[in-house]
């Protein structure tokens, strides 16, 4: 009995603790990338207010106080950046910026395909569905995927689409599929299901989900039969 109870106890522990250590790990990522966008300019002010007052500066000059304030103030740009971005003088600056980088050829692809995807992903999709299933990485076994952009293929002229698969728990990474429009499984979840569902490895998820094209067309000619 107490063994059986040591186990019990110990398996209940786990399963606690793996939501709060994948928790842990995600924001631990998102925080320190942004707490790293702003640490060489923390750094600089640190390294300048040092020969006003070097025993604050000393004071400050800790791995944890410097990854605080550095991620303070890469919020505090971030806030900044979007504040512009909803005036008129910010989109003016933003659009004389994106005209600086498209004179970058490498740089501009970067930028811009990632600009792209964002303003994608950002807006509602006109006659195709946005969250969808694929067959993936064979026939059988599905994943979420997001579509980007329908395109045509030449010769056939079947409707083809370009789907970003995101990979679990960090959606940040992943891979793109070009699927013929007819093998996509469309769904009617929302990003934000979306993202839950990749994010919480399946946990949270709708009780159903819907049916294959290929389901659909053998259910459909075994009601005829």
């Amino acid at each position: 009995m107490p063994r059986l109870r040591f186990k019990r106890y110990l398996f209940t522990g786990l399963l606690t603790f793996i939501p709060l250590w994948v928790t842990f790990v995600v924001f631990k990522f998102v925080l320190g990338m942004l707490a790293d966008i702003g640490a060489p300019l923390v750094s600089a002010l640190l390294a300048s207010y040092s020969s006003t007052s070097p025993e604050a500066a000393a004071a400050l000059n800790s791995s944890w106080i410097t990854s605080v304030l550095a991620l303070l103030l890469t919020l505090a740009v971030l806030y900044l950046l979007g504040w512009l971005a909803n005036r008129m003088i910010g989109k003016r600056l933003l659009d004389g910026f994106d005209g600086l980088l498209a004179r970058i050829p490498l740089v501009q692809t970067i930028y811009g395909g990632t600009k792209k995807l964002m303003a994608v992903l950002q807006q509602k999709p006109s006659g195709v569905q946005r969250v969808v299933l694929v067959d993936f990485p064979r026939r059988g076994m599905k994943v979420v995927g997001f579509v980007t952009r329908v395109m045509v293929e030449e010769g056939t002229g079947r409707e083809m689409a370009a789907v970003y698969i995101p990979t679990t728990p960090n959606p940040t990474g992943g891979y793109l599929e070009v699927v013929a429009l007819d093998e996509l499984t469309p769904t009617d979840w929302t990003m934000d299901q979306a993202m839950a569902f990749i994010i919480s490895g399946g946990a949270v998820a709708p009780d159903t989900l819907p049916a294959s094209p290929v389901a659909k067309l053998r259910d459909g000619n075994a009601d005829t039969e």
